[in-house]
């Protein structure tokens, strides 16, 4: 430490995310020294079943914290503290030792899909004291492992990813398990206002809450990294571990967005809705909305999510679009672009061309034998017209959930969105969200947000970071104006989303009819 050098404090964010583990390293200011990414190894054993193998796991945040670490040129001491989001919707299960019991059950994995009957009649229960309607999440795949009771009497605690990484870190054993609050919302079995498990409704289904993890605050320090991966992730044995946080919570108090009023879409794979607003707040009557709490106490974000927002587009490139990927591969021409550009030229409406996106089922609310389908279709019609209204039912999507948000908040009155993500890159898609919603579409400086929620939260924990709003407000930075919002085209666009709501509302019963009288057509098996 000699030689007049000045050891500046540092904090580790580490995001275990579906496609992959991202690690920032981050000064005192809030800049990124140093990052390393890792792609996750998704395993499917079978039809319906996506796992994650938890040692490969942690592997890959050993890895990553080592590099980037080693890229920010730090000395390990000089890591005050290091917390961990992560994937929100799965689970996985340790014994009394802190080792696994089963695989890390994605929240892509359907197989708990049948256990989602047996939750039904308690749907609405659920939805006011939890905040999110039956998905695929913790509940049904606590059912799941509960009727395997070879692997169910093996289990000590269910954990998350992240939590399952901290504690190892830490050297826990299984009964000191835990989840933060921001994890409740996709529970199912606890409040998401009071973040108590709620042992009655646990014992509807034979429940109790021996196997469950304690909830904890985020920045509540769980534990200290232990001697023996000290040197394998490049930081000081004894380094505090924070609980850390889901990583949509780490991404909304990353990207700064701490005060009620707030917009966030994240323009993905998948594309992500969320609000901020002061009261925990149920959503019964669309039942698409997640209310998750956010870090910040006293605040909640809901958020709902179209699985295949930017896949829908990719498709559409990969399957109908071969001139465009040609003239990519042969001139270097964004096929994106090229799309987008034809898009342009078509008015609001698409001509009264109406995309349902659900090309895999729904997923806010869950209902997965919906299916994609272009209506309307007329001899008019061209890629141009097809390709907007793909980017139109996003917008239409996001419209349903945000008249959801206005029924549980009537009060809400944001002014515009925050929009990151590959999908904030295109500026005929900010436009048409912009008209559709009636909402300005800022952008922010940096791109990366996740890791950062994650460090401050690191931060906040070892107090580097005092003030977890002012401190995320300040290393956002200043929104930019994407794209303005046309109230005349707003209009024009209102009667179109309500045509969007009415078409699922047919075609979801229609997909159910189709699915049974297929299952009872199919030639029965003998054995």
């Amino acid at each position: 430490m000699g030689g007049g050098r000045t050891v500046v404090t540092h904090v580790i964010g580490i995001d275990i995310g579906t496609t992959g583990t991202k690690t920032g390293v981050y000064d005192s200011q809030g800049r990124c020294v140093g990052e390393a990414f890792e792609e996750s190894v998704l395993h499917y054993p079978q039809p319906g079943a996506v796992e994650q193998d938890p040692d490969e796991i942690f592997r890959s945040v050993l890895s990553t914290v080592r590099r980037a670490v080693g890229a920010a040129g730090i000395a390990p001491g000089d890591v005050a503290a290091l917390a961990i989001s992560g994937q929100m919707a799965g689970i996985m299960a340790i014994d009394a030792d802190w080792n696994p019991v089963t695989h890390y059950d994605s929240w892509l994995d359907t197989r708990c899909a049948p256990y989602l009957a047996e939750l039904a009649p308690h749907e609405d229960d659920i939805i006011r004291t939890c905040g999110m309607a039956l998905a695929f999440n913790h509940a049904p795949k606590l059912l799941y492992w509960r009727d395997r009771k070879d692997i169910w009497n093996r289990i000590c605690r269910f954990v998350q990813p992240a939590g399952f990484v901290a504690g190892r870190l830490a050297g826990l054993a299984g009964a000191d398990a835990f989840m933060d609050r921001t994890y409740v919302a996709f529970s199912g079995f606890a409040s998401g206002e009071t973040s108590r498990w709620n042992e009655e409704l646990l014992g509807r289904f034979g429940l109790d809450t021996s196997k469950l993890p304690r909830i904890v605050e985020p920045w509540d320090i769980i534990g200290r990294v232990q001697p023996q991966w000290a040197e394998a992730l490049g930081v000081a044995a004894g380094t505090p571990i924070a609980a850390g946080c889901g990583d949509q919570s780490a991404n909304v108090l990353g990207g700064g967005l701490v005060d009620e009023g707030t917009v966030f879409d994240t323009s993905g794979t998948a594309a992500v809705f969320a609000t901020v607003i002061g009261h925990f707040g149920t959503d019964t009557r669309y039942k698409c909305l997640i209310t998750c709490g956010h870090v910040i106490p006293g605040l909640y974000f809901p958020m709902a999510y179209l699985a295949g927002g930017g896949l829908n587009l990719r498709w559409f490139r990969d399957v109908l679009s071969p001139r465009e990927k040609a003239e990519w591969e042969t001139n270097g021409i964004n096929p994106y672009e090229a799309l987008g550009a034809a898009a342009e030229t078509i008015a609001p409406g698409s001509e009264e061309l109406i995309f349902m996106p659900h090309l895999s089922g729904r997923n806010t609310p869950n209902d997965p034998t919906m299916r994609g389908a272009f209506l309307g279709l007329t001899w008019r019609h061209d890629k141009a017209h097809m390709v907007r209204a793909i980017m139109e039912s996003i917008a239409y999507e996001y419209a349903v959930y945000l008249r959801a948000v206005r029924e549980i908040a009537p009060d809400y009155d944001p002014t515009f969105a925050v929009n990151i993500g590959g999908g904030a890159r295109s500026a005929v898609l900010r436009q048409i969200k912009a008209d559709a919603l009636g909402l300005d579409y800022h952008g922010l400086p940096g791109d990366e947000f996740g890791t950062l929620g994650a460090a401050i939260v690191a931060g906040h924990a070892v107090g580097i970071f005092p003030s977890l709003r002012e401190t995320a407000r300040r290393f956002a930075g200043q929104t930019r104006p994407l794209a303005t919002c046309r109230p005349e085209v707003t209009a024009l666009y209102a009667p179109y989303v309500d045509a969007y709501i009415e078409a699922m509302e047919c075609l979801s019963p229609f997909y159910q009819r189709l699915q049974t009288r297929l299952r009872e057509a199919a030639p029965k098996s003998h054995p």
